[in-house]
């Protein structure tokens, strides 16, 4: 069982008090952008066996949407944090590279 510490609020969730928003930092392509863009938005996402960077709703706390970087294969979590950064704090990716020295890093 996945226990994600909410950013906002500081509780630590089990995952059934939380809902999964599937990948972070997708870019969202609104009107005039082209169907090929539009459709890799809405059903092209990665899904790899490592480090993954999800978007997880506070749900039965907070209610507020936030990021959690985590190990698919292993569900180790890396860190938590606020649904506006634009890309994992310095500390997390320190984390990640501490303990998968052979990470590609973040790519967004």
């Amino acid at each position: 069982m996945l226990i994600l510490r909410c950013p906002y609020c500081g509780i630590c969730a089990d995952e059934t008090e939380l809902t999964p928003g599937g990948e972070a930092h997708l870019t969202r392509f609104g009107p005039g952008s082209t169907d090929e863009d539009f459709e890799a938005y809405l059903f092209l996402r990665q899904n790899p066996k490592g480090v993954h960077i999800e978007r997880w709703c506070h749900t039965c706390g907070c209610g507020k949407w936030f990021h959690a970087v985590r190990c698919t294969a292993t569900l180790e979590i890396f860190g938590t944090y606020s649904a506006q950064n634009l890309r994992p704090p310095p500390d997390i990716i320190e984390a990640i590279k501490i303990r998968r020295p052979d990470w590609g890093g973040f790519h967004k």
